[in-house]
């Protein structure tokens, strides 16, 4: 049996917390608390661990946290609103150095903790939960959220980070102290769930997954998911933590297509393809508009990607590492100021070819274009260079305090 010193005081320095984020939970409470003792007597008996049971509270008025004192429970109070402000401020006051996070809701059981303990003994640094591996209760889990949300912000999740986990969405998982110190975490709401297997993923975290099962809950009430808002908030910060799909990808569509479609031009205009143009006037203005977006959309690529991993949870890409002597505020205005210039004098000569043909209309228009579209891009590079090195921290290498992960994190924040 587990001392209750252990549940209480800092002197006793228990090896594993469990945190449980409560919002008028004096329904669930006692089960739950039960239940996270029983499974803190089991790894006490196999792994020799002791333990704690943190109930992070959100603001409850129905006595949760009288409640959760007088069951051994240790109550930290979150004044910060939302699912994952309540498991952050848990995990920042807990005194383990394994924590395991879970609903306080009853639809988790604890005792599957014991497993993820001992992983983290193995040498993973995280290890998640399946839900889908060990069992789903009839009614624990709304078939919009078991058959659609969850299966396809995973595939994304795994598309994006390729963390190669099947429930990116389980409550219940265990992570070292010293791991979960290093993530930043920053997220309020019901996406912290991916925040933390992302920027596990991001940070080259050891991850591993074992089943765990889901119960219906115990409250009579409503969850306080909410399946379509919160699922939103889910996709919007894979997009948002990932600069390859949210610009990086579009980019390369953009600039890919549109330079075809001004290729074909050409060869037509300058007679190299025979045949009757399939690319008219109205669509060589169409590429030219894709090709100076997707090269926009490049710059933001390149930007969001140096912004994390100054922020810490980032690792470089090689290619943009071996690229840094080049990547530089000088080099950025020098090309845009370049090719600002090019743009100018082609547009001068197309001027005079124009006069001098008695102000007739231009035989193609790609000349025009062309020169146009060096003139965009080239703003665009003096003005993005401007912006990363802002963002870097006011130097001009734009890579700089970006070549090494640094022991303190500046996370990313996400508006509830």
């Amino acid at each position: 049996m587990l001392r209750a010193s252990a549940f209480d005081t800092r002197e006793a320095t228990p090896d594993v917390s469990i945190v449980m984020p409560c919002l008028n939970e004096t329904q669930s409470l006692p089960h739950c608390i039960a239940n996270a003792r029983d499974a803190l007597d089991r790894i006490a008996l196999r792994y020799g661990l002791s333990g704690e049971i943190v109930i992070a509270d959100n603001g409850s008025t129905d006595g949760s946290q009288s409640l959760a004192r007088s069951l051994g429970a240790r109550v930290v109070n979150v004044s910060r609103k939302g699912y994952g402000a309540a498991i952050i401020g848990g995990f920042d006051e807990a005194y383990g150095r394994f924590l395991v996070m879970g609903d306080c809701d009853g639809s988790y059981d604890f005792t599957d903790s014991v497993a993820m303990i001992g992983r983290l003994l193995d040498g993973a640094e995280l290890c998640m939960g399946s839900r889908f591996k060990g069992g789903i209760a009839p009614g624990a889990m709304p078939w919009k959220n078991r058959y659609i949300g969850n299966p396809v912000l995973t595939g994304i999740l795994n598309l994006f980070f390729r963390t190669g986990i099947s429930d990116a969405h389980c409550g219940l998982r265990a992570i070292r102290a010293d791991a979960y110190r290093t993530l930043g975490l920053d997220s309020s709401g019901m996406e912290f769930a991916s925040e933390m297997v992302i920027k596990a993923s991001l940070k080259g975290l050891r991850t591993a997954e074992v089943p765990a099962t889901l119960s219906r809950d115990l409250r009579d009430r409503a969850p306080h998911l909410r399946p379509w808002r919160d699922g939103w908030r889910h996709l919007r910060y894979l997009f948002m933590l990932s600069p390859t799909w949210a610009f990086g990808v579009p980019a390369l569509a953009l600039m890919g297509v549109g330079t075809l479609i001004l290729l074909i031009a050409a060869l037509h205009a300058f007679g190299v393809l025979q045949g009757e143009a399939r690319f008219g006037t109205s669509w060589t203005i169409l590429s030219t508009f894709m090709v100076t977006t997707g090269h926009f959309a490049a710059l933001m690529a390149l930007a969001t990607h140096l912004y994390g991993v100054k922020a810490g949870f980032r690792r470089m890409r090689p290619l943009i590492r071996k690229l840094e002597n080049v990547l530089t505020l000088e080099t950025a205005l020098l090309s845009g100021v370049g090719l600002m210039l090019l743009s100018a004098l082609s547009l001068m000569g197309v001027g005079i070819w124009w006069g001098a043909h008695g102000f007739a209309a231009l035989p193609t228009n790609l000349p025009l274009l062309a020169a146009i579209g060096l003139g965009v891009i080239g703003f665009q590079n003096a003005l993005g260079g401007v912006l990363i090195a802002v963002i870097g921290g006011h130097e001009t290498r734009l890579t700089a305090h970006s070549t090494s992960q640094p022991e303190a994190v500046f996370p990313l924040s996400i508006a509830a």
